[in-house]
C-alpha cells in the first residue's frame, strides 16, 4: 500500500472540496481548482471529519503508481486554494531586468531583443526590483498563483531563456539557487 495515498488530506479552513462523478473541485480564498482523476483511484470526501481519502480499486501496477500522486496533487489544491504559491527567480547581469506590461512579462536577457512570456490566467507576477545592478543587486520578481503546475511551469520556462551560466553567474535563476562557478583562463605572465 502506498504510504503516501493513504494518508487522509485534511480539509482546511475556509476550503470547500467538492467531488462530481471523476471530478474533483476545490474553492478557496486564493482561487478555484478543478481536476479529473484517473478511473483506477476512487476519491471520496467525508464532511464530517472535514478530510478527503483517496483509495485505489486494486492492486495492479497502474492502481499502485497513481495512489500517491492522485493523492498528492489533491492536497496540493487544497494548500494552493488556502494559501497559494510562490516562485521567486532572480535576474544577475549588466543591463538585464524585466518589465510587466499587463498580461505579458518581458525579460531582458542579453539577447537582440526582449524574450516577452504570456502570464496565464490565475497567475500573477510581482516584481519586487525591475533592473540588475551588476554582479551583486540583481532584478526580482516571483510568479505566484494557487495551481502549483502553472506556477512551476512559467517559473521554469522563464528560467530557460537564460539559464545562469558557470562563470560569471549571469542569467535568470530561482531565489536561493546555488550556482557552481568554474574558474576561468589563467593567462601565463610574460613572454619570450
Amino acid at each position: 500500500m502506498s504510504r503516501v495515498g493513504k494518508k487522509p488530506i485534511p480539509i482546511l479552513e475556509g476550503v470547500k472540496v467538492s467531488l462530481s462523478g471523476r471530478t474533483v473541485t476545490v474553492e478557496g480564498p486564493v482561487g478555484k481548482l478543478t481536476w479529473t482523476h484517473r478511473p483506477e483511484i476512487t476519491v471520496k470526501v467525508d464532511e464530517a471529519a472535514r478530510q478527503v481519502i483517496v483509495d485505489r480499486r486494486n492492486d495492479d501496477r497502474s492502481g499502485r503508481s497513481l495512489h500517491g500522486l492522485t493523492r498528492s496533487l489533491i492536497a496540493n489544491m487544497v494548500q494552493g486554494c488556502k494559501e497559494g504559491f510562490a516562485r521567486g527567480l532572480e535576474v544577475y547581469g549588466v543591463g538585464y531586468g524585466v518589465q510587466l506590461q499587463g498580461q505579458k512579462l518581458s525579460v531582458t536577457c542579453g539577447r537582440s531583443h526582449p524574450v516577452v512570456f504570456d502570464v496565464p490566467a490565475g497567475v500573477t507576477v510581482e516584481v519586487t526590483t525591475p533592473q540588475a545592478r551588476g554582479d551583486s543587486e540583481p532584478a526580482r520578481f516571483s510568479v505566484k498563483g494557487a495551481d502549483k503546475q502553472a506556477v512551476g511551469e512559467l517559473a521554469a520556462r522563464i528560467r530557460k531563456a537564460r539559464p545562469p551560466e558557470p562563470y560569471k553567474g549571469k542569467g535568470i535563476r530561482y531565489a536561493g539557487e546555488h550556482i557552481r562557478r568554474k574558474v576561468g583562463k589563467a593567462f601565463a605572465a610574460g613572454g619570450a
